[in-house]
């Protein structure tokens, strides 16, 4: 916060000084302030009045009417580990809710999207009649720089990766959210919702599994859940943190 300092009031004053004698070491101070201020302006270069341009945000949507969840969108930014997902039935209220993805996955996914040239000018859909499987959308937006290209089904290798990251990361929200919400309202419910997450470990299906072990750890030392529940969380946790080499 800039603070401002006011000049004195010179009227004020009962007894004026003289004006020739005030004006000579005045102007020559306020000549060696001009020379000192250009000085450190050369050394600091031209000065910029545009906004510095922030980094870029790469938002994927899967639209698909009658399936479940029938609307997915993650927004993901190349500067920050904040992200956020949105994953609802098209009929429930809207809103997104926070969560982080870590800077080697941004990575990974801001490279597949510069492959696709950003999108810009991209046709990804395949030329042939398939089954509806729901609209896809990447969107990339930095500033005024906006791209946007929609499919149904794509051969495109880049396009795919990208599309299995996100995917990927709805699912692993989604486990969480209800592994949370059986934590605590339905504690007997806990060890279904763990057989999800480890059917989608067994898939290779979760980009960033170590965000579920914050979770794992509470069910492993809360002694109001099911032994049975425990154990599996343990287990889960344990091979989250030393995975196996593929």
């Amino acid at each position: 916060m800039q603070r401002s300092l006011g000049d004195a009031d010179l009227k004020s004053r009962k007894s004026k000084p003289n004006v020739i004698g005030f004006a000579g070491p005045f102007l020559g101070i306020m000549g060696m302030a001009v020379i000192v201020a250009a000085q450190g302006s050369a050394g600091r270069g031209p000065q910029s009045s545009q906004p510095v341009s922030r980094g870029a945000t790469l938002t994927y949507r899967h639209i698909f009417k009658g399936s479940y969840p029938e609307f997915v969108e993650i927004k993901v930014r190349e500067d920050s580990d904040a992200a956020t997902y949105e994953i609802r039935q098209l009929d429930d209220d809207s809103g997104a809710s926070p969560f982080t993805v870590d800077a080697p996955l941004r990575t990974k996914i801001f490279a597949l999207a510069a492959e696709l040239n950003r999108f810009a000018g991209q046709d990804l859909d395949v030329k042939r009649k398939v089954a509806n499987l729901g609209q896809k959308t990447f969107r990339w937006e930095q500033g005024a720089d906006v791209h946007e290209v929609n499919f149904n089904y794509t051969l495109n290798a880049q396009a795919n990766q990208l599309m299995h990251i996100f995917e990927g990361l709805a699912t692993q929200q989604d486990d969480l959210t209800t592994l949370q919400r059986r934590i605590k309202y339905d504690r007997l419910g806990v060890n279904d919702a763990l057989l999800q997450i480890e059917k989608d470990l067994d898939e290779d299906l979760l980009p960033e599994p170590q965000e579920l072990l914050a979770a794992l750890d509470q069910i492993g030392l809360d002694s109001r859940i099911v032994d049975v529940a425990r154990r599996r969380a343990r287990v889960l946790a344990e091979r989250i943190r030393s995975p196996k080499e593929k």
